[in-house]
């Protein structure tokens, strides 16, 4: 993510980008692993009901509002989120690679324009899902839901101005901005988990009420936005003590995601599929 930026910076500063760079490569590959498990997961488990027609079979895991029988729509729109989740969660990951975007340039910008129109789709649907057809526990739960879309929607309409005004510099530090809201609902599964390991899940309610659910409705986009910020500010005109304390942010950020997914994979994905 940062080496990219600072292959072009003087041999000092270079040296001073190194520990921050190798920091950011090591919490993408962290966020890569566990995105990666949950595309084997949707891959697995929901693309071959959805795409025979047995949606039904969605509710073999436990779901807020998975197959409702006699809601076409609502069911056409969930069949549509899911699939658009494991496209979008792969095209964010083909994104952000330094190398694809200097050797394979077409490549990136097609890709980037399917994510942006993936992203789209999968904010727009999630407020419909949420306020339409009532796919929400708690109102708190509701109302991050469509925090998050807001803040998916006007990323990528700011990623997009910035590259079609070949801005490309303000084009990438959107792009990562967007990529850290549009997976919330990754970094949700993730949260819970590693909040689970810690603690047994304290302040995690029945009805996702509890004062750790309420936290998590809005750090699931917020926290990872925060993190992406620190990142691109300690890149663009940190201190060297800034820098060295981001980059250790981003090994904690790493470990714990790796943690997180690990859970998940054992808990939530790997035993339904």
């Amino acid at each position: 993510m940062a080496t990219i930026d600072a292959s072009f910076a003087p041999a000092r500063k270079r040296r001073r980008a190194d520990w921050l760079g190798r920091a950011a490569t090591l919490c993408y590959l962290a966020i890569a692993a566990g995105q990666l498990l949950f595309v084997a997961f949707i891959l697995l488990f929901y693309y071959p009901p959805t795409l025979t027609g047995n949606f039904a079979a969605w509710n073999d895991k436990p779901l807020i509002t998975g197959h409702v029988a006699g809601d076409t729509a609502g069911n056409l729109f969930f069949a549509v989120h899911v699939l658009m989740a494991a496209v979008i969660t792969l095209g964010g990951l083909v994104q952000l690679v330094p190398a694809i975007r200097s050797r394979w340039p077409a490549v990136h910008r097609w890709n980037g324009r399917l994510y942006l129109l993936s992203a789209l789709a999968l904010a727009f649907g999630g407020l419909w899902l949420t306020w339409i057809r009532g796919t929400w526990l708690a109102l708190g739960g509701a109302i991050g839901i469509t925090l998050d879309a807001l803040l998916i929607l006007a990323f990528a309409g700011l990623a997009w101005r910035a590259a079609h005004v070949r801005r490309f510099a303000d084009h990438r530090r959107w792009a990562i901005r967007l990529f850290a809201v549009a997976s919330a609902v990754w970094f949700m599964r993730v949260g819970y988990m590693v909040w689970g390991l810690a603690t047994g899940g304290a302040g995690i309610g029945k009805a996702m009420d509890g004062p750790f659910d309420l936290f998590l409705a809005f750090a699931n986009s917020l926290l990872p936005l925060a993190v992406a910020e620190l990142y691109l500010r300690a890149g663009a005109s940190g201190t060297p003590a800034a820098r060295k304390a981001v980059a250790g942010l981003l090994g904690l950020c790493a470990l714990v995601i790796l943690a997180g997914s690990a859970g998940a994979w054992m808990v939530m994905w790997g035993p339904y599929i």
